[in-house]
């Protein structure tokens, strides 16, 4: 069973940052693909960042240039460094992995961007 919990959300101001984590368990972290997606209200759920097991990444346009993901492989983590937040950034952002287990979502955490 693929096993995904968040951290690191919270209220920041406009033009401040914020660093979410991922911790994956039940699965062989490396063998993963894996992004961050995210849910604002009466929005529906988009991709921010992806990363594959190979190390290949891809954003979201609107996060271009802000917002850099990164893995850690040996313990089993996923991250996503976000500068420069926006109002507009502010949702709940969800861990997800894709494998040989299958999907596993994350229960999410939320990121508030407001002054």
């Amino acid at each position: 069973q693929v096993q995904l919990e968040e951290s690191g959300g919270g209220l920041v101001q406009p033009g401040g940052s914020l660093r979410l984590s991922c911790a994956a368990s039940g699965i062989i972290f490396s063998m993963y693909s894996v992004a961050w997606y995210r849910q604002a209200p009466g929005k529906q759920r988009e991709l921010v960042a992806s990363i594959t097991h190979g190390g290949s990444t891809n954003y979201a346009d609107s996060v271009k240039g802000r917002f850099t993901i990164s893995r850690d492989n040996a313990k089993s983590n996923l991250h996503l460094q976000m500068n420069n937040l926006k109002p507009e950034d502010t949702a709940v952002y969800y861990c997800n992995g894709r494998g040989y287990k299958g999907d596993g979502w994350g229960q999410g955490t939320q990121v508030t961007v407001s002054s």
